[in-house]
């Protein structure tokens, strides 16, 4: 038993009933906190929830104050933020821990630390870590930016200090780019943080996006579940991920996973986390950043090492030691996710809300499917467009892309229009296959006949 025995989840959707699904396993009580725009949500029939406020993010899922409310109103001892919304903000675990509610997460001096990107990568540096050529710490000014670019080497990035998502990133290939697009990306991350400084990195064009996920306990132990490939992506989202990432030299994989873990114990890091890199043409991972909550892809750590990664958050946040040893550890097959996504893909990934009118996820051997819809289910516009996740296993690679194009061709979605079409037209191409993938591109699409 975990110690809690009432969970408030501060999100929706998959990743609601996601954690959902763990808790119930655990013997704790889940209770959802919903905007309106959710209360004709399926996933919620014979669930306890509170209506925290309107459809609007901002008004309800956006809410510290009202999120933390209602918490305490249900009488629940621990709080779950998932991913996405308020996940990855300070204040909102400082809020929940003022109130008397433990935030399920990294304590929020760590994650504050890790939400500052040149902070960050000094602490990474230190524990051994290859970082990306760039500025030293935040650009003052255009001429330091210009400076730093002809330091570098064009093309260079500008990145947001407090960013995700690709919101407040640039690219500049030369110097009459570069002082446009600071402007550009100082503007962007202002509106989306409420901070408009940036930092300068040197452009790796065509790398490999690969992540490693980390857990670690208040007592100074921590491990890794390996790494996720995760380079199939569009504008910085992802699209495709899977486990492990077998395109990184052995040598240098092995490497950076010791020094991760390391990194994790140094920080004091607290929880489930994932450091995210790039491979350079070179063959060397060299660190991005840190995301100090659960994952999306993390259900591809899960198919390969059995183990439930939200029960184990659930666990550390109680006060107990990390019951997980490396040495303790298996790593079976090949793991491969999907993201299903209510988007236009032929239509510049359009919005798709709408009601679905008919839904029959796929099953069978290795394949698990992560959602929250059903039949009759109405996809509101308000939010993410993630519908639900489809993910695999195989004894191989090879098997595992077979076993996901089966996967999805078995899955109906009617009603709203689906990203399907695209994860078939990347699993089938030879670029995929041939594992030559990177992140500039998406493989196969669109279908050339």
């Amino acid at each position: 038993m975990s110690g809690f025995h009432r969970i408030f989840i501060a999100n929706r959707g998959e990743v609601a009933t996601r954690i959902a699904r763990t808790c119930d396993r655990m013997g704790i009580t889940p209770v959802f906190g919903i905007s309106e725009a959710d209360l004709a949500a399926p996933y919620l029939t014979g669930r306890e929830y509170v209506v925290v406020g309107p459809s609007r993010a901002s008004d309800s899922y956006l809410a510290p104050q009202r999120l933390v409310q209602a918490a305490k109103q249900t009488a629940c001892s621990a709080l779950h933020p998932g991913w996405g919304f308020l996940s990855e903000r300070p204040q909102f675990a400082a809020l929940c821990e003022a109130h008397g509610v433990s935030f399920i997460g990294p304590p929020p001096h760590i994650m504050h630390l890790m939400g500052q990107k040149t902070p960050a990568k000094g602490r990474m540096a230190e524990a051994g870590l290859h970082l990306i050529p760039g500025s030293e710490g935040i650009v003052e000014s255009p001429q330091e930016a210009l400076a730093v670019a002809e330091h570098i080497g064009y093309p260079v990035l500008i990145k947001a200090e407090s960013g995700g998502g690709g919101r407040g990133m640039r690219i500049a290939r030369s110097h009459e780019a570069l002082l446009a697009a600071m402007n550009e990306a100082q503007a962007e991350a202002s509106a989306a943080f409420g901070d408009p400084r940036i930092y300068l990195e040197k452009l790796i064009e065509n790398g490999r996006h690969v992540e490693v996920q980390i857990l670690s306990d208040k007592y100074g132990n921590a491990v890794h579940l390996g790494a996720r490939d995760c380079s199939i992506q569009r504008n910085h989202q992802k699209l495709i991920e899977e486990s492990p990432a077998t395109i990184v030299p052995s040598a240098e994989m092995e490497a950076t996973l010791t020094s991760a873990t390391q990194a994790a114990i140094n920080l004091g890091y607290v929880g489930a986390g994932t450091m995210e890199f790039l491979l350079d043409h070179d063959g060397t991972l060299k660190f991005m950043e840190m995301n100090t909550r659960l994952q999306v892809e993390h259900t591809v750590s899960e198919m390969l090492t059995g183990l439930d990664i939200v029960e184990e958050q659930i666990r550390i946040a109680a006060g107990q030691p990390l019951r997980i040893h490396a040495d303790h550890l298996t790593w079976d097959g090949h793991a491969i996710e999907c993201r299903i996504n209510a988007e236009d893909p032929f239509n510049n990934f359009r919005p798709s809300p709408g009601v679905i009118t008919q839904f029959t996820p796929p099953s069978g051997e290795g394949i698990r499917v992560d959602t929250h819809v059903a039949t009759n289910y109405e996809v509101p516009p308000y939010y993410d467009s993630l519908i639900a996740k489809l993910i695999v296993r195989a004894p191989t690679r090879n098997q595992a892309i077979n076993r996901m194009i089966e996967a999805l061709e078995q899955c109906t979605i009617e009603g709203v229009i689906t990203t399907i079409p695209l994860h078939l037209a990347v699993l089938r191409s030879e670029t995929f296959r041939n594992n030559q993938q990177h992140s500039g591109v998406i493989p196969g699409f669109p279908p050339t006949s």
